[in-house]
């Protein structure tokens, strides 16, 4: 199938290369040349694991292109995905401009029959109105080409997306007419080989489901959180209530890890954007999201208490840091907790050095030349003249770390974890004191 990815972030490139991967003919857009450059030099503009190799093995092949060229774009694809950003306005509501954009560039220049898919994160009511954009340019043009809209929310964890798409749990198509839903099928029947995984619904309800999957693992987390805060100071140990929760089949063990909040492109945007879309379309106030936000704010400062209440004044203080990205196998700093702890200790006048294994060029483009944060080459390095440890992602190389070691390094043996990478008992028995979320 000839298909055309307008956008070529997370969720366009993974989803164009994974397509073009089956055998299809797919070409990306982007109206940023940058993107497109790097792309034609064999790079790729995001870190996401695996898929670098699969990039260049379907550009190889010829069944993947890049383009700048609109025209060329929409003239190609049977199959339209907008995958471009929706970024949040100053209100939480989610910015359709690039979404309603890129659907009048295709009434605009469409010739013969077009599924348009918004591939994008949107809020329920999106579909209508990239239908009316594409209509109003059609009649503009005096011609009534005919085209179907459909909503396929995209499912991708960061630092896990190539697979995803590859072997997904749910695909989910919001489509109104036969012809689009038998292209759709006929898209994703090699994604779903061994059993039906695909669901047809209406348009809108596609587009909730996208927001209440996202907006039900931030509960979860949130809840965590709640609760480690609260067995803290009851004496508690929450590894040993998330065991005794998790292993009811009703509740589950996913996304029950406790630790110093969320981050990310999804789930602070689309916490935001459903509380919004619930206020504004429909005068309802979702008094649990509200609540989840308000708890998820609070706990990326939960380790700033805790560095205060055991070391008092943070003034001229100089701590380590190990992770920056919100969450491990991704260069993703936006809304990551460690920009929040960052912010802390230089508004308290302490200095910062960080080690984080892909998103130190990433934080050197935010920060630019900020004298109260430097960089390590490892780990270890990081912990030179620090006062203390203090861990804000779970990467995997710091899981086992050589303890000793880090006493050495450290002017006193103090760790602050994030996110409950160690076992209390066995580190505290090393001389280390040890501060980690609800433990």
């Amino acid at each position: 199938m000839k298909i055309t990815v307008v956008g070529t972030g997370y969720v366009g490139l993974v989803s164009g290369t994974c397509l073009a991967e089956v055998g299809n003919d797919v070409l990306c857009l982007d109206v940023d040349p940058e993107k497109i450059r790097i792309l034609e030099e064999g790079g790729i503009p995001i870190h996401e694991p695996g898929l670098l190799e699969m990039v260049r093995r379907n550009v190889a092949a010829g069944r993947l292109h890049f383009t700048t060229e609109v025209e060329r774009a929409v003239r190609h694809g049977t199959i339209q995905f907008i995958a471009v950003g929706t970024p949040p306005d100053e209100d939480g509501s989610a910015d359709l401009q690039y979404v309603v954009a890129a659907a009048r560039n295709i009434g605009r220049l469409m010739t013969d029959y077009k599924v348009v898919v918004d591939k994008s994160t949107v809020p329920v009511g999106t579909g209508a109105k990239v239908k009316a954009a594409i209509a109003d340019e059609l009649k503009k043009r005096a011609v009534d080409t005919p085209f179907s809209v459909v909503s396929n929310p995209e499912f991708l964890k960061e630092g896990a997306a190539v697979e995803d798409f590859m072997r997904p749990d749910r695909i989910v198509v919001g489509a109104e007419d036969e012809q689009a839903i038998h292209l759709m099928r006929a898209l994703y029947a090699p994604f779903q080989r061994n059993h039906e995984r695909l669901i047809v619904t209406d348009v809108k309800s596609a587009e909730l489901t996208k927001y209440a999957a996202n907006a039900m693992l931030a509960t979860r987390i949130s809840f965590m959180n709640e609760l480690a805060n609260l067995a803290e100071v009851l004496g508690a140990d929450i590894e040993m209530v998330r065991q005794g929760i998790g292993s009811d089949p009703r509740i589950g063990y996913h996304f029950l890890y406790p630790g110093c909040g969320y981050g990310g492109s999804c789930f602070p945007k689309d916490v935001k954007a459903l509380i919004k879309t619930a206020q504004d379309d429909a005068g309802i106030t979702l008094k649990v999201l509200t609540a989840v936000e308000e708890a998820n704010d609070a706990q990326k400062h939960v380790l700033t208490g805790k560095l205060k209440a055991r070391l008092g004044d943070l003034k001229g203080q100089h701590f380590a840091l190990w992770g920056l990205s919100f969450k491990p196998n991704t260069d993703d700093m936006r809304e990551a907790p460690s920009r929040e702890l960052i912010a802390d200790l230089f508004a308290a006048g302490a200095t910062v050095t960080a080690y984080d294994p892909v998103a130190m060029h990433e934080t050197q483009r935010i920060y630019g030349a900020e004298p109260r944060l430097q960089y390590a080459d490892s780990p270890m390095a990081a912990l030179e003249g620090a006062d203390a440890l203090v861990i804000v992602t779970e990467w995997k190389e710091f899981r086992s770390p050589d303890f000793e070691a880090i006493k050495g390094a450290l002017k006193q043996p103090l760790i602050f974890d994030g996110r409950n990478l160690y076992d209390p008992k066995f580190v505290r028995g090393l001389g280390i004191e040890y501060f980690a979320i609800g433990r």
